[in-house]
């Protein structure tokens, strides 16, 4: 079962993130693999002040549009991988190497991608 309010949470932080300039934004259904979330959101900035200046955006507009706040921000100090959790939806910005040394979507194969279309 498809939550629409979570995916349609997942589309916007791609928007938004996208928006922001961060680079191979995808979207995934972790949901039937994951007990925890039902979405991924994972972008990528090739520069540890554009990481902060994503999360930031990502939470200023889904704080404003739909009236969502995260539950928790991780990695916020680090800038180079930050985790922003919605509960129903995670979202990950990378630094550009960060991501290409974990490949965090190599663990998530098997899962379908969102399509979404930026703004």
């Amino acid at each position: 079962m498809i939550d629409e309010d979570a995916r349609a949470l997942a589309v916007r932080a791609a928007q938004v993130a996208d928006a922001e300039h961060a680079t191979d934004v995808i979207v995934l259904h972790v949901g039937d693999v994951l007990g925890v979330t039902e979405y991924f959101v994972v972008g990528s900035a090739s520069n540890r002040r554009l990481v902060n200046a994503i999360v930031e955006d990502v939470e200023a507009q889904l704080k404003d549009d739909p009236g969502r706040a995260p539950i928790r921000v991780e990695g916020g100090r680090e800038q180079q991988w930050v985790l922003i959790d919605y509960g129903d939806v995670v979202v990950h910005v990378f630094l550009a190497e960060i991501r290409d040394f974990y490949e965090i979507e190599r663990l998530y194969t098997d899962v379908p991608k969102v399509d979404w279309a930026p703004v």
